[in-house]
């Protein structure tokens, strides 16, 4: 039997429809298969403007806070979901100029991406085979702070096999040679693609035997989609986002 058909239920749906241009939770929540404790959630998060309460108690939405929710979702696919939450909730509080530079800054974020894709391109096409390391070298902290990362990072990768520094006789310190920089940074930027540290082991061992680039193809090729499809999931973020800038206003 369709349950709408059973009049206990439908008794209980006319029970609590909300007047005309109010919405309930559930509302929302349906729109885009959500539970209703994720609409509260976005809510007490700042995603969405503070609802109204019933005399009851019960929260009640509006189109503002259906095109909030919206905008929301369709933010988090091309500026991940900790960036969104920060530019709803910079819209939310009439910092609209704030959420643009939040924006600005993901499009500069995938420019740069874009750039480093094309130098790793580059870069392998041009490979040749390793020679023994040069004398010399530079030190795991300097190389940490050029990536932006920790040494404890670079110690790790050294671990999985992706670097292989050689050691200082005098001080044991680690010493990076002109390869093992290449080698970490080819490393970062496939981590930032998203990729775990054993699938860019083989990856790196390839690079340095200069074998042939035919295993690296279908990363690149796989690196160039997910930057394609993030800039076209900014591009309907920001429509979803405009939409919602015009309740504000």
């Amino acid at each position: 039997m369709d349950p709408s058909h059973h009049p206990r239920r439908t008794l209980n749906l006319v029970r609590y429809v909300m007047p005309r241009g109010r919405l309930r939770p559930v509302d929302l929540a349906r729109e885009h298969g959500l539970s209703t404790q994720a609409v509260r959630n976005y809510e007490d998060a700042g995603i969405l403007p503070a609802a109204a309460r019933t005399e009851h108690g019960y929260r009640t939405y509006t189109g503002r806070h259906a095109q909030a929710l919206r905008a929301f979702l369709a933010l988090v696919p091309g500026h991940g979901h900790a960036t969104a939450t920060s530019i709803m909730r910079a819209a939310n509080e009439g910092a609209t100029e704030e959420a643009l530079r939040l924006i600005d800054e993901s499009h500069a974020q995938l420019l740069d991406d874009r750039g480093t894709l094309q130098a790793v391109e580059q870069a392998l096409r041009t490979l040749v085979p390793l020679r023994s390391p040069e004398p010399g070298g530079t030190f795991i902290g300097p190389l940490a702070r050029k990536l932006g990362i920790r040494p404890a990072t670079l110690r790790k990768w050294e671990q999985a096999g992706l670097v292989e520094p050689r050691r200082d006789p005098a001080t044991g310190y680690r010493v990076y040679s002109a390869a093992d920089v290449r080698d970490a940074q080819l490393a970062h930027q496939l981590r930032r693609g998203g990729y775990l540290l054993e699938q860019i082991a083989p990856l790196i061992r390839q690079v340095r035997t200069a074998g042939g680039l035919a295993p690296l193809e279908s990363a690149l090729r796989d690196w160039q989609a997910r930057l394609s499809a993030r800039g076209r999931a900014m591009l309907r973020g920001a429509a979803a986002l405009d939409a919602y800038l015009d309740w504000t206003d």
